[in-house]
């Protein structure tokens, strides 16, 4: 019997920092000492702190939740400067201000 509206996938948490970097498209060692790796490494701690907090709720390990709402943006680091952040920059709009 087919299903009919099947489960998609669950893309899950990680508590590998290297994982959580890859889907930036970034490296660790691409982190240095500027301000932009420095607010990498907090959005990390940040990310971590509410990956342990939803997997003590709802008793799941990492790989089975997801974050969302006001947490859904830690799931992926956002750093500006950082070497391979400078060529997906360059090719984003400009604001019209």
């Amino acid at each position: 019997m087919k299903k009919i509206n099947p489960i998609p996938k669950i893309v899950g948490e990680t508590t590998e920092v290297e994982s959580w970097l890859i889907r930036a498209g970034l490296r660790f060692s691409d982190l240095g000492d500027d301000a932009a790796s420095i607010a990498i490494r907090k959005q990390w701690r940040e990310y971590q702190a509410a990956v342990h907090r939803c997997c003590v709720t709802l008793h799941q390990p990492p790989s089975r939740v997801q974050l969302s709402g006001d947490y859904a943006s830690l799931r992926i680091p956002d750093g500006a400067s950082t070497n391979c952040e400078i060529d997906r920059l360059s090719n984003r709009p400009q604001p019209l201000d």
